[in-house]
Formats: C-alpha cells, structure tokens, sequence
C-alpha cells in the first residue's frame, strides 16, 4: 500500500493528487491489496489528454484511489489474483479496446464498440442488433446437453440471456450474458445539462431510483461545495430505507410464489404497495423520484407525513412478522430453501460479492457501517444471524433487514428536525480536474458513482457501479450442481438488476 492515496467518500480531492505509477507497480499494488482481503469499489478506464489511464478505488478499512497509464494491453489481474477482477476487466477491454493479456473468459459485456480508435477487443463488426457474437463455454460429454434461456421471457422482465449446460436435470455450469438494455448512460451523464444528472441517476435501475440518486446528488454536492441540513439528511435517510425495505417485502412475496406459497405472496404484495406509497406521501412519486436533489431534498416533511408514516409502521409492524412466521415455517418452504443454491462463505468473498447476497454468506460488509452518510453513523448496524449462502439465508436476511430499517425509520421520525427548505434543481459550478467517489449501501449492496471533472469544471467522466456489477456471477455460482428447476427461485434470492448492469 506504499502507494495508493487514502481518499474519503463524498469528499472531492484534486485529480493531481492521484498517484499515477507504472503499470507493474499498479499491477503489484492491485495484487498485493486484494490478497489482503481488500475489495474493489471502481475500476475504470479515462482519458486524459492524450493518455488512456486506468483508475482503481479500493477499499478495506478505509478507501483508496490509485491510477496507471495504459496504452494496447496489460497484464490481467483476474488471470494473476483474483476473479473480483473479472468483469471490471472486461468492461475495460469493451469501452476502450485495451486488452487485459491472459483473461480467463474475456467477452463483452454490453456489446458496443469502443470510442478510442483502438481495434474492437472482440472482432465484432457490430452490424448485429443483439448481443451473442461470441463462443459460449460448453461442457463436452454425450450426456450433456444445453437449455437457452431469453432474452425474452415469459414474464414483465427484463431481457438476460442465460446458457445452461446441464447433465439431466443437474446444472453443470450457468452461463449469463447480459448487455440487452445499453443505453449508454454514462456516456450522457458527461454531455447533458447538470440539473438534469438527478433525474437520470433516477432512472438507472428504477428499483434504486433513492440509492442511485443519493450518490449523484452527493457526488455534486462535494464538488459544488453545497452543505446539505441535518433535516434534509432525516428525510433521505428515511427514503432510502423506505426504498430497502419496498423492495425487500416486495421478493419475499416472489419467492412465496416461486414455491406456490401464495398467501405470503399476496400479503407480501399489498404491504409492498402501502410501503410505496409511503415514498409516494414523502414526494408524490411511489419510487421516490423527485425527491433527493444536490442540497437537500425537494419537499419538506410535515408533521403531517411523520404521523402517517408512523402510523403505517405501527400497522404494518406485526403483519410483516406474522407473514414471515407464515412463510418461514412452512415445512414446504423450508424444504426448498435450505441448501438450495448455496454460495459458500469462500466462493463469495472469492468473488466479492456485496449487499444482503454477500452478507447471506458470511462476508459482513455493509456500507452504511463501513462509509456511512447521511444519518447512518448515528443508528446501530443490522446484524444477520442466517449466514449459510443458501436461498434460506437469502430470505431471511432480507427479513432481519425488513425490521432494521421500521427502527432506522422510527429512530429518524423522533429527531423532529426540519429541512431548512425545499431545494430546486439548477446549474452548479463545479470544482475543477477534481475527483469525488460516493457509495452508500441500496437494498441490493454497494452503489457508488466517481465523478472527474476537467478543467472548467465539466464532468469528463462519470462511472456507474451498481451492486448487481458483483452479484451475477454469484448467482452463476449458486446454480453450479442445482437442479434446473431451482433456477427461479435462485434467481429471485438475488433478483439482482439488468438495466442496473447494462447502463
């Protein structure tokens, strides 16, 4: 670590000040940091100047930030030290034709050509409208054989391609490819009005729209020096638990389903839909668009909103508890969740994943702990009994989570403290060749936005990471050895996002 920069999340530093080191010092520093048990929050490509540079933010107690140059090639960190590596290197090798030497399984990931003028990393020529230009992993053997699943499905979902290699009715290896939904969102963030990056980071997973934004917003308020007032911070605090807990309900009802449970299912869904609307009686939007915005918030809560979202706590209190009782103590239930799916506490710290999937197996990290924001340094953390890697535990640390946030929420209803005023969106004038990370724990796991600016202050960069960025190949995990038909409901414990992936 001699050489990487301690930085701070939510606080903008100038871009110089990251260290920028040969790319066998970067690569040993990398390799060194994760073989410690670190983990990575952001790893990108940017231009500067005439340069391509890859950035690093990493983090284990604290976070850290460390850049190299790159030119056609580097050596791959997945192929020398870890599989965390993995997808953030492919990325790179799509978005700027630099080719990370030795990957294990190098494919795109959203099917675009990169800008650069570099040659396309994967020989597309890119005349086809749908991903899939690329060999699929096969397992060999005359009793194997393949199940394509998608793009389109049989249900509202969004489109995902998986490719199942299977012996009878045993998944042998899972395949997931991705990319359907690339709409080249943080190409547009970086091209588009500043006021308008609030309502787009609303929209790149709609199920996140408070995590997302959160970081936007804050990532803008480091950098246009905004201070935001301990009244503003209740009420985001509140939405983003209202947001966690929306969506938590919301899969435990689709997992009661998946097994043909269909009294959780439907209690589950009509409490989902009176949680919702409670975002909607905090800023008149039931995914809680609107609401947070660089300063503060865009509506002042009332007493009159305290009261029906107190009330509606203490209403839907017990039946949250009665419901899971239901639901967890059905033999049946039982019967298909427990060893079902299992991502063991090795396998996912090997992968990195993060958020309740993480945590379901073992690995403790939750952001809201680690860099908390807003009101989070001031309520005691979730703690999570079910740790078995298995859709059981899954389930049940969505529920422990479930209780955490009604406390998180009464905790911030009793400070009785007002935002100052509403704030309206408008243009700022950013910091200049500065650099800001933000991260805060959405329902799924880790989020974080990196912003760098050039030097009149305009962003030159805007990277995204969403949890479901870690989560899929755990998902791929968890169907190694299953049994096909168990795949809905391994996929329902993670329910992780596509658009949220695909950007």
């Amino acid at each position: 670590m001699d050489n990487l920069l301690a930085i701070r999340h939510g606080e903008a530093i100038g871009r110089e000040q990251i260290p920028c080191v040969p790319l066998a010092r970067f690569s040993a520093e990398m390799s060194s940091f994760i073989g410690d048990g670190g983990s990575i929050v952001q790893l990108f490509g940017h231009r500067q100047g005439s340069e391509t540079r890859l950035l690093a933010i990493v983090r284990n107690d604290g976070l850290y930030a460390l850049g190299t140059v790159v030119e056609r090639n580097f050596p791959s960190l997945t192929a020398a030290t870890s599989e965390k590596f993995h997808l953030f290197e492919r990325e790179i090798a799509e978005q700027f034709g630099i080719i990370p030497l030795g990957h294990p399984w190098l494919k795109m990931v959203r099917y675009h050509a990169n800008e650069t003028g570099l040659p396309d990393a994967f020989g597309n020529d890119y005349r086809q409208e749908t991903p899939g230009n690329y060999p699929y992993f096969q397992v060999d053997g005359s009793a194997i054989h393949e199940v394509a699943v998608g793009p389109v499905h049989a249900g509202i979902i969004e489109p995902g391609h998986f490719r199942f290699q299977c012996a009878g009715e045993e998944v042998l290896s899972l395949e997931i490819q991705l990319g359907y939904q690339h709409r080249g969102a943080e190409k547009l963030l970086t091209g588009v009005p500043l006021k308008r990056l609030p309502i787009i980071c609303e929209a790149i997973a709609g199920d996140t729209a408070i995590g997302h934004n959160l970081c936007c917003c804050q990532a803008i308020e480091a950098l246009a020096g905004l201070s935001v007032d301990r009244g503003a911070r209740v009420v985001r605090t509140i939405a983003l638990e209202l947001e966690r807990i929306c969506n938590h309900v919301g899969d435990l009802g689709a997992l009661s389903g998946d097994v043909a449970f269909n009294p959780p299912a439907a209690y589950f869904g009509r409490i989902r839909g009176e949680f919702l609307n409670l975002l909607l009686t905090l800023c008149g939007n039931r995914f809680g668009k609107s609401l947070v915005r660089p300063g503060g918030v865009s509506q002042v809560m009332t007493d009159e909103q305290r009261r029906i979202i107190a009330d509606k706590l203490a209403e839907a209190e017990p039946e949250i508890r009665h419901v899971c009782d239901l639901l967890f103590t059905a033999h049946s239930v039982q019967a298909r969740f427990e060893h079902t799916g299992t991502v063991s506490a090795e396998v996912a710290g090997r992968l990195g994943l993060v958020g309740y999937a993480g945590r379901a197996s073992g690995i403790a990290y939750d952001a809201r702990v680690q860099f908390p924001t807003e009101c989070y340094a001031e309520v005691p953390a979730c703690r999570n009994e079910m740790t078995n890697g298995d859709v059981y535990s899954r389930a049940q640390v969505r529920r422990e989570e479930i209780m955490h946030s009604i406390s998180v929420i009464r905790t911030m209803l009793s400070d009785g403290v007002d935002a100052a005023g509403p704030v309206l969106m408008q243009e700022r004038t950013l910091a200049p060749n500065a650099m800001v990370v933000t991260i805060n724990e959405g329902w799924r796991g880790e989020v974080s936005h990196c912003l760098l600016t050039g030097a009149t202050g305009e962003i030159e960069r805007y990277k995204i990471k969403d949890p479901s960025f870690h989560n899929w190949t755990g998902l791929a995990m968890a169907l190694r050895n299953q049994e096909i038909s168990d795949f809905p409901l391994c996929n329902k414990s993670f329910n992780l996002s596509y658009c949220g992936f695909d950007l």
